[in-house]
């Protein structure tokens, strides 16, 4: 049986009245919400973008849909969590004044933003799925106690993963700092020697006392790191570095697999909404405005975030007549659809229903 996919074509010469209804009405296709209550908490994922950026999702869109949660006397936030390199949205304070920047104030949309995994991305907890890579996922803490999720994805190409999209968003972007970096690194940070000046303020935020002082500079113990990556966070001098895995298979894999994980609290009390508007080479965590790969093609919705992300892809290439997925970074993007079927994530034969 093939998942409806729900599409409202739209660009962004329209008015941002008449996107936040487009949006709206694919927000109301995504039936689970009619059983939102008085109280219930309900976290609306999304990219606030980067400094410079330009293509995130507007929160003039998502007016409708938040005067429609507000109506329902239900609690909604948006939400993100905290990055792992070093930046505007490493820690809470920048992220929410980067927030604020791009129009999500508590004032412009009516509710307020609440950074995922707190301060500085220590506020985690575990969710035991044991699958082929992960056994256990680390994810923001404020998504533990939510009731409801609507994953709001600007679909973007990517570096390592091809594009990224519901499963990224979902995924990574759930993930607290430790959860990203499970996802992106096969081994433990390292201290760069030529660059430490041996200040010692890594050893003041390492949560495992897992960083010492030798005569020189400060090293990392493996047998006792966690891998939760604060003290590249914290480096004022850029030696702390992570050790990337370059086998891009896994680490879609991994992503796919924490995106379950993350799906696994909510299941049917959860909806997927792509905006395929601005579609760039790389992803909003790019401090730069983009040029398009892509016309506009519109807003996309459903219940399966697999078909989702699969339709995308496929309208996606059908507007630019060939994978300019693939033109960015020649990556197998099919990887990580391949995998979230595989695990029970989604499908990716779907109904695409448009909507007028």
């Amino acid at each position: 049986m093939s998942e409806e996919v729900y599409f409202f074509p739209s660009d962004r010469n329209e008015s941002s009245d008449i996107i936040a209804e487009k949006t709206h009405k694919v927000f109301s296709k995504l039936g689970l919400f009619r059983d939102i209550t008085t109280g219930d908490f309900v976290a609306l994922k999304i990219h606030f973008g980067e400094q410079e950026n330009t293509g995130f999702i507007k929160p003039v869109w998502l007016a409708e849909v938040v005067k429609d949660l507000l109506k329902r006397k239900s609690r909604p936030f948006y939400t993100d969590s905290n990055t792992l390199y070093v930046g505007s949205r490493s820690n809470a304070v920048d992220h929410l004044r980067l927030a604020g920047q791009h129009g999500f104030s508590l004032k412009e949309t009516r509710i307020p933003v609440v950074i995922a995994d707190g301060l500085i991305g220590r506020d985690d907890f575990e969710v035991s799925v044991n699958l082929p890579h992960v056994k256990s996922a680390k994810i923001a803490g404020a998504f533990k106690d939510s009731d409801y999720l609507l994953c709001l994805n600007h679909f973007t190409g990517h570096l390592s993963t091809g594009f990224g999209s519901a499963i990224k968003n979902l995924g990574m972007g759930c993930a607290s700092r430790a959860g990203k970096l499970e996802q992106h690194s096969h081994v433990h940070p390292w201290i760069n020697p030529k660059v430490c000046t041996n200040c010692g303020t890594c050893l003041e935020y390492c949560p495992a006392d897992a960083i010492v002082q030798e005569e020189d500079n400060a090293v990392i113990l493996e047998d006792k790191c966690i891998g939760c990556g604060e003290c590249v966070v914290v480096c004022s001098y850029n030696a702390a570095k992570f050790r990337w895995d370059s086998d891009f298979k896994r680490v879609q894999e991994k992503m796919s697999e924490y995106a379950f994980s993350t799906w696994s609290l909510y299941k049917k009390k959860a909806g997927f909404m792509s905006f395929l508007m601005k579609v760039t080479k790389d992803c909003d965590c790019m401090a730069k405005d983009q040029p398009v790969i892509v016309e506009d093609i519109g807003i996309l919705g459903s219940n399966d975030l697999v078909a989702l992300d699969k339709a995308s892809v496929d309208m996606i290439i059908k507007k630019a007549g060939r994978d300019v997925l693939r033109d960015g970074y020649d990556v197998d993007w099919n990887i990580q659809l391949e995998h979230a079927e595989k695990i029970g994530l989604g499908r990716r034969e779907y109904k695409l229903v448009e909507l007028s």
